[in-house]
C-alpha cells in the first residue's frame, strides 16, 4: 500500500506559496501542479508544493 501523504486544499497551497488561490486553480487546470480529485474536492499533495518550490529555486551566484 502507498504511504499516505498530506493533502492540502487550494487555499492552503496558496498560503504556502504566498499566491492567490485563483493562481493555484489555474496551475491545476494547466497541469503545472499535481492535484488529486475526490468527488468535487480538489487537493494538492504537500510533496507537489515542495517540488514546485524546488524547481523554481535559483541558486545564488558566488561573489568574485
Amino acid at each position: 500500500m502507498k504511504d499516505i501523504q498530506r493533502l492540502l486544499t487550494v487555499a492552503q497551497a496558496a498560503r504556502e506559496l504566498a499566491i492567490r488561490p485563483k493562481t493555484v486553480r489555474q496551475w491545476i487546470w494547466r497541469r503545472r501542479i499535481v492535484s488529486v480529485r475526490v468527488g468535487r474536492c480538489v487537493r494538492i499533495p504537500a510533496d507537489a508544493v515542495d517540488a514546485l518550490i524546488e524547481r523554481g529555486t535559483v541558486p545564488a551566484v558566488e561573489e568574485r
